[in-house]
């Protein structure tokens, strides 16, 4: 009996130690938050390296195509450290503090290692929109490439496990937590000091009349918005919706902030810290940041890195209660623990 539960034991490490060890990642090249993902009946009907044209992108390298009833699936693999370069160059802007350029390197590997994990038996492993990280392919930039290569293999971890690093473009104040747009709560990420400044949206201004509102939100009319609740860090939690209702007068419902902006568009709201006055027939918000506001803040990270912290410094702030390690350490760790009573 011991002799058998050592060689389950010894298989288990070997197959943990090889989700570790391969040097790739499987990506779904899906340029939409919002598009189809594949089904459990798409099939494969195509593996090759070399270059596909797909929906108006090109696709090069190592390229596996699915199929199914809603149309064609395009998934990459690509070298993990190569596809980190590629992620911090479309998350990051140019000419961008080395420090900061790090951080978002170490957090991107992160993430990438925990939905890796998460998603070891399925087709991929992470997709190339906002629904994950953007990846639009190869980096180009030397400085990034500098970056990736000075932090390889480093990942935040808490309880020797990768976190799962949630970052965004910018936010003023305080983060979000996870809970008031996940309902998750995840004791590495708490509310702390966003730190942004002169980023494109510390604050902004955005009209929708409210027939563009009742058309994302699915009703006949709108006859009146207004702000319901608030999150602790002051963000809009729910807004209350009257729409327009049959004869026995108006119906209202309260919709969460989170939904409203996704409905309406990720861009087109850039957050939920906004306030809303109503003008004729338009709804007018005024808004600061972008992004949902949880984990490390890429604006103020930068903001952190001008005033000469280190990589270190910035990831201690915005992951509180994580440790830096160097992933090659982690699966002998990680299996104990998951073996233990």
């Amino acid at each position: 009996m011991k002799y058998k539960i050592l060689c389950i034991f010894s298989l288990l490490l070997f197959f943990a130690k090889s989700a570790f060890a391969d040097n790739a990642i499987r990506v779904l090249m899906n340029e939409s938050h919002s598009g189809s993902l594949p089904s459990a009946e798409a099939e494969s009907i195509d593996r090759f390296t070399g270059k596909l044209f797909h929906n108006g992108h090109l696709y090069s390298g190592s390229l596996e195509v699915l199929k199914d009833k809603n149309g064609l699936y395009v998934i990459k693999n690509v070298p993990f450290e190569e596809y980190i370069e590629g992620v911090v160059a479309s998350e990051i802007g140019l000419d961008w503090e080395i420090e900061a350029l790090k951080a978002q390197a170490v957090i991107s590997r992160t993430y990438a290692m925990f939905f890796k994990n998460r998603n070891a038996g399925n087709r991929f492993h992470i997709t190339s929109s906002i629904r994950h990280q953007v990846y639009k392919g190869e980096n180009r930039d030397p400085l990034i490439a500098y970056a990736v290569k000075a932090t390889k293999g480093e990942v935040l971890t808490y309880k020797n496990m990768p976190i799962k690093a949630f970052f965004h473009a910018t936010c003023v104040g305080k983060t979000e937590h996870p809970d008031e747009v996940w309902e998750e709560s995840l004791p590495y990420l708490r509310s702390v000091e966003c730190n942004g400044n002169n980023s494109p949206y510390d604050s902004w201004q955005r009209t929708f009349s409210k027939a563009e509102i009742a058309a994302a939100l699915g009703t006949g009319s709108i006859k009146d918005l207004s702000i319901a609740s608030y999150t602790a860090t002051g963000r809009v939690k729910t807004v209350r919706i009257i729409a327009g209702g049959n004869r026995t007068g108006h119906s209202g419902r309260e919709v969460k902030a989170t939904d409203l902006r996704k409905l309406l568009g990720y861009k087109e709201l850039p957050s939920t810290n906004f306030s809303l006055t109503i003008k004729g027939g338009d709804i007018i918000f005024a808004g600061k940041g972008y992004g949902h506001g949880v984990g490390l803040s890429q604006w103020g990270a930068l903001e952190m890195a001008r005033q000469g912290k280190k990589y270190r410094e910035i990831l201690s702030h915005y992951y509180p209660g994580t440790a830096l390690k160097n992933s090659d350490a982690l699966p002998y760790r990680d299996l104990a623990s998951k073996m233990t009573p």
